[in-house]
């Protein structure tokens, strides 16, 4: 019956008819936000940027930022979706950019030097201090949950960037995905000292969001 339905408003809306209120609210939801075209842009596996609070601060001010210091060349990009999909084209083609991934699937939205590997395993496939720069944003509490993981995971990041390099996580304070260990109680990331970031005059950053997302800064003491 509920097919049967919705066909039948698809046919009225295709035969230019008036659409009944339960198809106004359901064509609203669907538009609403850009909804629509990124469900078709994502069925045909292209590129679908969000259009979020936190993604905007990253796209528009954080990265940016980063790129306005001429000493950051080489980058790395943790974690890869259909919305970081055009992340190379957009912002790194005149650098050393490189994305990391341990699903294979998701190969298709990351950069052409590619690597499939969780951020635990870092080291295993780069050289010390060979990144200015690491971009970490939405993979604690979405991949990287455990203590062990965490600890591993800032160690190499800490040991593959050049001392003065930076170190950028995003997180959500009200997780979707539990973390099992607080970043506080990482000793790892104690390695790093804090950063305050100019473009936005804090170390911590909390976006206007109801997940509450976080952008930490940090940076490989320079000696």
């Amino acid at each position: 019956m509920a097919r049967r339905a919705v066909e039948g408003r698809l046919h009225r809306y295709m035969m230019g008819l008036p659409p009944d209120p339960l198809w106004k609210l359901l064509a609203a939801a669907l538009t609403e936000h850009g909804y629509l075209p990124r469900m078709i842009r994502r069925r045909l596996g292209l590129a679908v940027p969000l259009d979020t609070t936190d993604r905007r601060v990253f796209e528009n001010i954080i990265i940016p930022g980063y790129l306005a210091d001429p000493a950051v060349k080489s980058v790395l990009f943790v974690g890869c979706d259909n919305y970081t999909a055009h992340y190379e084209r957009k912002y790194f083609l005149r650098h050393v950019f490189w994305t990391l991934e341990p699903n294979e699937k998701m190969r298709r939205y990351g950069a052409r030097r590619h690597v499939i590997a969780p951020l635990e395993q870092l080291a295993q496939h780069f050289s010390e201090q060979y990144f200015d720069l690491i971009l970490c944003n939405g993979v604690y509490g979405w991949g990287l949950n455990t203590g062990s993981q965490c600890e591993a995971a800032f160690r190499q990041c800490h040991a593959c960037l050049r001392p003065g390099g930076h170190l950028l996580l995003g997180w959500n304070e009200i997780p979707t995905k539990q973390g099992s260990i607080a970043l506080s109680e990482v000793a790892s990331l104690r390695q790093f000292e804090r950063f305050r970031f100019p473009p936005l005059g804090t170390s911590d950053y909390l976006t206007d969001t109801p997940y509450r997302h976080i952008f930490a800064f940090y940076r490989r003491p320079a000696a």
